[in-house]
């Protein structure tokens, strides 16, 4: 056991990328705190796949964050001002729902609101709650809206989770 003990300490010397601890300073600060976790989760457990795994888990967390930064929404008016149509770029799910709904202005008075969803993604059901909120809100304050743009996909999710556009949903607009 000590023979096998020992050769896995040189193996591990000798494949580890020291370079790396060099340029730690460099490197995104997620990166640094996904490689500083799982070795200490490694060392402290004495279990690599416990390591490993929480370094994966905590790569997952700190990615789905950064694309959560990265939802766009810009508007337009018309000329008359009856008009906004919004254009959503991005990745909506359950961390970019905050994004996505601070970015409409309900008290605005225009006629209708174009949601143009054509360079977005919806992936789950806080999404399609997001969207629902968005145009049940604008609704209640008298305003038309349209949802143009739904990719395949994001089209299946609101045609089997969404209350907004159901002909029987004025019970769950009142509820929702």
């Amino acid at each position: 056991m000590a023979v096998l003990v020992a050769i896995m300490i040189m193996v591990s010397i000798g494949t580890f990328n020291w370079s790396s601890l060099r340029q730690i300073g460099k490197i995104p600060r997620s990166e640094t705190a996904v490689m500083v976790t799982t070795v200490a989760i490694t060392v402290f457990s004495h279990n690599l796949a416990i390591g490993v795994l929480s370094g994966v888990a905590l790569n997952a967390l700190l990615f789905s964050r950064k694309i959560a930064q990265l939802v766009f929404v810009d508007s337009t008016i018309n000329l008359q001002g009856e008009k906004r149509v919004y254009n959503v770029a991005g990745q909506i799910f359950f961390v970019s729902v905050n994004e996505f709904l601070n970015a409409f202005d309900f008290k605005e008075d225009v006629e209708l609101v174009k949601i143009n969803l054509t360079h977005a993604h919806l992936w789950d059901q806080s999404a399609i709650a997001a969207l629902d909120k968005v145009v049940i809100d604008f609704r209640r304050n008298g305003v038309e809206v349209q949802v143009v743009g739904l990719n395949e996909a994001s089209a299946t999710l609101v045609d089997r989770l969404a209350v907004h556009d159901k002909s029987d949903s004025l019970e769950d607009l009142v509820r929702h």
